[in-house]
């Protein structure tokens, strides 16, 4: 089996929201706080999810944040990309603004994947399109709320946008399928797990998704590090790729 199946769409979807309530349980129980929380919540979340695919899924390659990478999953065609807890800081301090991903690649595609918001009981999925609502103002741009980068402002400028600051990556591009902003501008460094479930719930939806300088993204590479990416409303795409462009 090589192509993504609706069976294997379930999957995602399932694993990341009972990850998520498995996550919302850790934290509510009060036996951990702060950073400890953080940690806790990254293991429990983390073997559970890799215990599951490798259970459902036994004949694919597994690449996660929190596992140790023997560069086996470089053999498979079909790989499963999951971050266990995306935005494991604001997991920590008790903000909504983290996510779960569960992703699968096939052939270095981000064919499928699926984003759970545990705090809002809500997980969107590749396989399940819901139209985006219109905004009439000015664009907006969803970016890291303590590193906001400066191709951002560049964006911000030539669009006549404002900045939006948000946690996770998970959180920020699902801000841009949800209609809650118009660009997801990101540089200064990224792994494949921080995007590769995001850009396949944003492909499917319609959006430009990208790296900063046009090119595409590129999954199950032998170094994980994917440090830019830009996920927008195709209106927008053309203008924040020259505002990107060098000078």
């Amino acid at each position: 089996m090589t192509a993504a199946t609706s069976a294997d769409a379930d999957l995602a979807a399932r694993l990341a929201r009972a990850a998520g309530r498995i996550l919302i349980e850790v934290r509510d129980s009060g036996a951990f706080q702060g950073k400890a929380l953080g940690a806790a919540g990254d293991q429990v979340a983390n073997q559970f999810l890799t215990r599951a695919i490798r259970a459902a899924r036994p004949d694919d390659g597994l690449l996660s944040e929190e596992s140790e990478c023997d560069g086996a999953r470089l053999s498979h065609a079909r790989v499963w990309i999951v971050d266990p807890v995306d935005g494991t800081r604001e997991y920590a301090e008790g903000r909504d603004d983290w996510a779960v991903h569960v992703g699968l690649a096939i052939d270095g595609a981000p064919v499928l994947g699926a984003v759970a918001l545990p705090d809002a009981d809500l997980v969107l999925r590749s396989d399940r399109i819901s139209a985006r609502p219109i905004h009439a103002g000015r664009p907006r741009i969803v970016v890291s709320r303590t590193r906001p980068p400066e191709q951002a402002l560049r964006v911000a400028q030539r669009l006549d946008a404002h900045l939006v600051p948000m946690g996770s990556a998970g959180a920020k591009a699902m801000a841009v399928v949800r209609g809650q902003a118009e660009l997801y501008v990101h540089a200064g460094g990224q792994h494949e797990w921080d995007s590769m479930a995001p850009v396949a719930v944003a492909l499917a939806h319609g959006l430009h998704c990208s790296r900063l300088d046009g090119r595409p993204l590129v999954y199950n590479c032998c170094d994980t590090y994917l440090p830019d990416l830009l996920i927008c409303a195709p209106d927008y795409a053309a203008d924040a790729l020259a505002a990107l462009a060098p000078a």
